[in-house]
């Protein structure tokens, strides 16, 4: 697994980084392909937080954790992933298809730009960011946009020619389908 680590407002240990790596290392039996780690480490309010997000197969995989010792935040985020993994692994399995997340998913080919203006405008943007839309079902979308913790998902939909669609989470707690009629 290759391992990306950032702080905030803390500078971490070589230990630290070891026992994260170490701990993040034993998730990988449970991948066909290497992925990839990315763990952020910070303090906030005199307590602990470890961010731990994995890459692998298209698939991502998260955890957030804030306790008062880091090396118990690391430890929490872990279990949380490979409980999501395994979650996710049977139910993909079973409603989707046959081995969901060893397939890869073939790479969208448009990744829209964002261009500065001269102008202002009366819309602030604070951040922006670039992926690949990956063809998908529906339901493999809305397992990817909990796993993630986010309100809306974008995919291109069933086949790499298919429309681009975003699935969304409703006030009501259920789903939201919206997809791009080609006009």
């Amino acid at each position: 697994m290759k391992y990306t680590f950032a702080e905030k407002k803390m500078d971490s240990s070589e230990d630290l980084r070891a026992y994260a790596t170490r701990k993040i290392g034993k998730l990988d039996k449970l991948f066909r392909d290497e992925g990839e780690a990315f763990v952020t480490f910070s303090i906030e309010r005199g307590r602990y937080r470890a961010e731990i997000t994995i890459k692998n197969n298209g698939m991502y995989y998260r955890a957030n954790e804030l306790t008062n010792d880091m090396y118990a935040s690391i430890d929490s985020g872990v279990a949380a992933i490979e409980r999501q993994i395994r979650k996710n692994k049977t139910k993909l399995s079973k409603r989707i298809r046959e081995g969901a997340l060893e397939k890869y998913a073939e790479e969208a080919s448009y990744i829209a730009p964002v261009e500065e203006e001269d102008e202002p405008d009366e819309f602030n943007i604070v951040r922006s960011k670039q992926f690949s839309i990956k063809p998908m079902s529906a339901q493999e979308a809305i397992l990817q946009m909990n796993m993630l913790g986010h309100d809306f998902f974008v995919f291109r939909k069933d086949d790499a020619d298919g429309p681009i669609a975003v699935v969304y989470r409703r006030k009501s707690e259920d789903y939201g389908l919206i997809v791009d009629d080609g006009e």
